[in-house]
């Protein structure tokens, strides 16, 4: 029974359903808890799961092809072509440099040399599957140290092709030719050239197929109308690459996220998706836990001061080699170090070439153990990785810049600017476009790394702080824009400013209509909810395309600004009595549309044509 694959499933998925909320609820990640999880429930703990588990795995494993296909999905060739210099420049550096030095330490301790290359090639590679989790679920992953790590890992999956076609020739012990003839399958058996012209038919046919044929086909699909249809698609698309990849001794994440990158300019790109990304979830987390369950703690014990050795060596290694390749490519402080810290690990895929290695008798079947047993430990833990960087070198690289510029403004402007991101930059150029001085505030030390580069005057520090407000010239300003993304940090803020600098005028942004509600509450002159606007300018657009003309929208839109700005400040009042603010809401609503058919019936008989012309700022 316990060796049943549907009651391993089973076991798997329980582990996941206790360990994750308890993992995210104490700040360590969803990968962290799915790794715990899998030491937990593995032959060397409560033994739940033991050495019957190679299908779970082998059916895990599809989670990092799925992922690779999503990503590919989200990069145009466009975008891939703009981060060129990165995935070749970038990647190449990590990945030959980490392979030197390795060969140069194993080589040096006494291995032989074809070995030793094969291990530092082996061990160059990180964990695509890992990495992307956190950086996605941190929010990462559009940052410039998340895309460094993409391009690297990117390259390094790509690098996959070349590492498997050049191991066979490091062979320590020489291979039989009649035996190396006899192939258990037809690939095996084919010439070198015969092989190659394969692979490049496979590789040509996917792009091939995905430009011109995957449309009029998912539109076929598309038009039965039923869901199932279409997911049963979408994976046999991807199953069939993965098992094509397979059949030419190729990395399947590979032949899936060329796939990806092929669809992303497809219009069923969003569909496709919305689909996988669940399959994509269930599986990467089941992979995860498998990683954990086949940790072979005998062999560690056994060999304790060795594998730790090699861990440590391997991480260390790797870190300070990423530190120094962004230290070349000038990454600032910040992002250098999540750059770092993120790739600091063995990957998924020196599971499959220590194993191919092995079999092909480049590493010894001893050595093999011991390394796969390292990357495994060093993938575990990568989580914690992401938790000191944030925890303690994110923070310290804060306070360095804190002490640097820690209140020695020089300057004192009508208006400062607490946040200087996507909001409060908009605030501040346009300002800044009337000739209107400002100082500028921010917590985040790589944020203001970034914007000084284009010239802006930019200073770090915790905007509830008295005395930073005061060397900022809060006494002689006349207002205070609050532009920061903290809630907690943005109330303080207010009650600080409110306390000491009673006579400045502040004007807010919300992100909400209930942090609206608290910002009032806190006696901030002047609130703006941060995507009111741009909505109601699309609501505009969206009554011109069915039939409105600009004038009547426009004229609408002011009308409904106006008349939610009123209800704003009148269900002020209720926010927290759940029962009147819905009454009293419910009456609004109905007020405004009273007003609007009024004004509708006003304006049926005249029209202002001018509004149909293109805004011309000439005239």
């Amino acid at each position: 029974m316990v060796d049943h694959f549907l009651f391993q499933v089973f076991i798997y998925l329980v582990a996941a359903v206790v360990s994750v909320p308890i993992a995210k609820r104490l700040g360590l990640g969803s990968v962290l808890g799915y790794l715990i999880a899998g030491v937990i429930i593995g032959p060397f703990v409560l033994k739940l799961v033991g050495q019957g588990t190679d299908d779970v795995m082998h059916f895990a494993e599809f989670g990092v092809v799925l992922m690779l296909f999503l990503i590919g999905l989200e990069l145009r060739p466009a975008l891939l072509w703009r981060l060129k210099k990165s995935i070749l420049g970038v990647g190449s550096s990590q990945v030959a440099l980490t392979t030197a030095i390795i060969f140069l330490i194993a080589y040096l301790v006494g291995l032989q040399w074809k070995e030793s290359l094969a291990i530092g090639l082996i061990l160059a590679l990180s964990s695509t599957a890992i990495v992307l989790q956190t950086l996605s679920e941190k929010g990462l992953l559009k940052t410039q140290g998340g895309r460094n790590s993409f391009s690297v890992l990117l390259f390094q999956d790509i690098s996959l092709i070349p590492i498997l076609a050049f191991l066979p020739l490091l062979a320590v012990a020489a291979i039989d030719p009649h035996s190396a003839g006899q192939g258990t399958n037809y690939v095996e058996s084919l010439e070198s050239w015969q092989l190659v012209l394969l692979i490049l038919f496979i590789v040509s046919f996917i792009i091939l197929a995905g430009k011109f044929l995957s449309r009029p086909v998912f539109n076929f699909i598309a038009g039965t109308n039923l869901r199932e249809i279409f997911i049963a698609f979408a994976l046999f698309l991807i199953v069939g690459i993965t098992l094509a990849m397979q059949f030419v001794g190729l990395s399947p994440a590979l032949g899936t996220f060329l796939a990806g990158v092929v669809l992303a300019d497809s219009e069923y790109r969003h569909a496709i998706e919305t689909d996988i990304e669940p399959f994509k979830g269930l599986l990467l987390g089941l992979f995860f836990i498998s990683i954990g369950a086949s940790i072979n703690f005998n062999l560690l014990f056994n060999n304790a001061e060795l594998i730790a050795l090699l861990l440590f060596g391997l991480i260390l290694i790797k870190f300070f080699v990423l530190l120094f390749i962004g230290k070349m490519f000038k990454f600032n402080n910040s992002e250098n170090f999540l750059f770092s810290f993120a790739l600091a690990q063995g990957g998924e895929f020196a599971f499959v070439l220590f194993s191919f290695a092995s079999q092909n008798r480049v590493i010894s079947v001893e050595n093999t153990q011991i390394l796969i047993l390292v990357v495994a430990l060093s993938m575990l833990l990568t989580p914690l990785m992401f938790i000191i960087n944030e925890k303690f070198v994110q923070k310290s690289i804060a306070k360095k810049a804190e002490k640097d510029d820690d209140v020695e403004i020089e300057e004192s402007n009508p208006v400062i600017i607490a946040g200087f991101g996507r909001f409060g930059q908009i605030v501040g150029r346009f300002l800044h476009a009337h000739d209107i001085g400002t100082t500028v505030l921010d917590h985040d030390a790589s944020q203001i790394e970034l914007v000084r580069r284009f010239g802006y005057k930019v200073y770090y520090g915790d905007s509830s702080r008295v005395d930073l407000l005061r060397a900022a010239g809060a006494e002689d300003a006349k207002l205070f824009v609050l532009a920061i993304d903290d809630k907690e940090k943005a109330s303080q803020t207010v009650k600080t400013i409110k306390e000491h600098f009673p006579h400045l005028k502040i004007m807010a942004r919300a992100f909400d209509r209930s942090h609206t509600y608290e910002l009032l509450h806190e006696g901030v002159d002047n609130v703006r909810r941060e995507t009111f606007d741009s909505a109601l300018q699309l609501g505009i657009d969206a009554l011109v395309g069915m039939g409105y003309t600009k004038y009547q929208a426009h004229r609408d839109a002011l009308t409904f600004k106006h008349h939610d700005e009123q209800t704003l400040k009148e269900l002020a009042e209720h926010w927290g009595d759940e029962k009147t603010y819905i009454f009293h809401s419910q009456e609004r609503n109905k007020n405004l549309l009273q007003i609007l058919k009024e004004d509708e019936k006003g304006i049926e008989d005249s029209s202002d044509h001018s509004w149909e012309r293109p805004f011309d700022p000439e005239e």
